[in-house]
C-alpha cells in the first residue's frame, strides 16, 4: 500500500508552522538570525511567535492529521521550554549585579 503524500494544504500549513517556530528560536538566541548572522536573546518576540503557535494549536483543534497536531504540539512544547529557560536565565542574569553591589 502506497503511503499518502501530503496535499498542498497539509504542506502550507506546516511551512507556516516551521516559519513561526523557526522565529521563535531565532528570538531565543538559539538560531542565528539570518539577517544579522548574530544570535541574541529577544523574549518579547519569541513571545509573539509562540503566541500565535498556541493560538494556531487552538483555533485548529479537530481539523488537524495526527502528524501536523504531533508536529505542532512537540514544537510549542520544546520552545515553551525553552522560553521559561530563557526568562529564568535573563532574570538570574539581572539579580547577579544587585547581589555584587551589597558585597
Amino acid at each position: 500500500m502506497a503511503e499518502k503524500q501530503p496535499d498542498r494544504q497539509q504542506i502550507l500549513f506546516l511551512s507556516l508552522v516551521q516559519s513561526l517556530v523557526s522565529s521563535a528560536w531565532i528570538h531565543l538566541g538559539k538560531m542565528k538570525n539570518p539577517v544579522t548572522g548574530t544570535n541574541s536573546i529577544e523574549l518579547e518576540e519569541a513571545s509573539v511567535s509562540i503566541d500565535m503557535l498556541e493560538m494556531l494549536h487552538n483555533r485548529t483543534q479537530g481539523n488537524l492529521s495526527d502528524d501536523e497536531k504531533r508536529f505542532l504540539e512537540n514544537a510549542l512544547s520544546d520552545l515553551k521550554i525553552n522560553f521559561v529557560e530563557a526568562k529564568l536565565h535573563q532574570s538570574a542574569a539581572s539579580e547577579k549585579p544587585n547581589e555584587e553591589s551589597h558585597s
